[in-house]
């Protein structure tokens, strides 16, 4: 009997060491999670979209008289397309009907046909929700009797699937509006352009996309060192989206963001120090924070993948002599440069910066030099073997610098 009893005290005894020392990890609050800083700035209004007044200001008379047209909407990447639209629908709509009254699509991912009888046709078709019936909901937000359906990626549709929509467009103009985003405008057939109006959006550059980028780094708390937002904004070559990753990974990479995880700090604050008074003196308040790197103009660089001047300068010492008798010279450069993991394009795009925009190479040669650089880009484009393709451009740009 003693021996059963031991063991259950003993049993007891570890059941209560375990939960006291379990309490404390679950009262813990979670971690919060990393957030995107291209979704956390998202503009949410009209009047956060940057370096695009001309469409602001024509979107914003439209919302104002609650008519909007089908809408076609083009331009680089990253220039706030998709965000604009979206604001516009929040705008007009409110949080309570922004969910019943707007369908987002991306056509890259669904493009076909079926899509377009499917889910466009039966969004189109379903009976409108009244607005809430709140005096002050209806005089900040129009509520207009239409539904919207935003298509981005729209170049990405199929020529059938384009043609489909031009019967939903003109079936259901009534209550549906529908948003067309795209790169490339020369895509879209013309029935469908013909249908819209269009808006040109420029690639982001100048004081406003600069403002707005140092307004999300001082947000985050981000320091970096002159000349970064400009080399951000030159190695993204406008696209706002491409320059806040940039960024993001940089912040990453030096901890400039290790203090605080999207802005949040830990809720279980540090355990007061109690300290003698003849130990105050040698207490020093800032002991426990980490020194805060900043972001440099190379941290950017290796994170773009951008191949260093020094590299591209021995490139093309090398190439200069040619390459009938120069061809292992420039075999070595060559594997030299993909063994340094540098990617295709950035070794094509390196070369046109360099090339093109030297004053010692004569015009006849940077005009035969062009076709070998569009050659280059269709390869890549096509998926040819990298190595390959570089050592053939290699030598042809050789021969053409060489010749006299």
């Amino acid at each position: 009997m003693a021996s059963f009893f031991d063991n259950k005290a003993r049993a007891k005894l570890a059941a209560e060491k375990g939960s006291s020392s379990t309490r404390p990890t679950q009262d813990a609050p979670a971690a919060p999670r990393m957030q995107p800083w291209v979704e956390k700035y998202r503009p949410k209004t009209l009047e956060d979209v940057k370096s695009q007044d001309h469409v602001v200001n024509v979107l914003r008379r439209m919302l104002n008289s609650a008519a909007l047209p089908h809408l076609l909407m083009y331009g680089p990447p990253g220039t706030g397309k998709t965000s604009t639209i979206l604001a516009l629908s929040r705008e007009l709509f409110g949080p309570e009907l922004f969910s019943s009254r707007v369908l987002e699509l991306n056509a890259s991912d669904e493009r076909g046909i079926t899509v377009v009888r499917e889910r466009i046709k039966t969004f189109a078709q379903q009976a409108l929700i009244h607005a809430p019936a709140s005096k002050e909901y209806r005089e900040k937000y129009p509520c207009p009797a239409f539904k919207i359906i935003i298509l981005d990626e729209a170049d990405s549709l199929t020529q059938d699937s384009q043609s489909a929509l031009r019967r939903v467009m003109e079936n259901y103009a009534a209550v549906t509006r529908i948003a067309f985003c795209c790169n490339y405008v020369t895509r879209i057939i013309d029935p469908i352009a013909s249908r819209c109006s269009k808006f040109r959006f420029k690639a982001l550059s100048g004081g406003d996309a600069h403002g707005r980028i140092g307004e999300i780094l001082k947000a985050e708390n981000v320091a970096y060192e002159d000349g970064v937002v400009d080399l951000t904004m030159k190695l993204a070559d406008g696209d706002l989206r491409k320059a806040l990753q940039l960024l993001q990974s940089a912040a990453r990479l030096v901890g400039a963001t290790a203090a605080s995880e999207n802005g949040h700090t830990s809720k279980r604050g540090k355990k007061p120090k109690i300290v003698d008074d003849e130990d105050e003196e040698m207490v020093d308040a800032d002991a426990d924070k980490p020194a805060r790197k900043a972001i440099t103009a190379d941290i950017l660089n290796e994170i773009a993948g951008v191949v260093p001047p020094d590299v591209v300068d021995d490139l093309v010492s090398v190439m200069m002599k040619g390459a009938t008798q120069n061809y292992n010279k420039l075999s070595s450069a060559v594997e030299d440069i993909v063994a340094s993991g540098w990617a295709a394009t950035e070794v094509l795009s390196s070369l046109y910066q360099k090339l093109v925009y030297d004053d010692m190479i004569s015009s006849p040669k940077k005009c035969k030099i062009l076709p070998i650089l569009s050659s280059m880009d269709k390869r890549l484009l096509d998926g040819s073997e990298e190595t390959l393709s570089i050592l053939d451009m290699v030598c042809q740009i050789a021969t053409v610098l060489a010749a006299r």
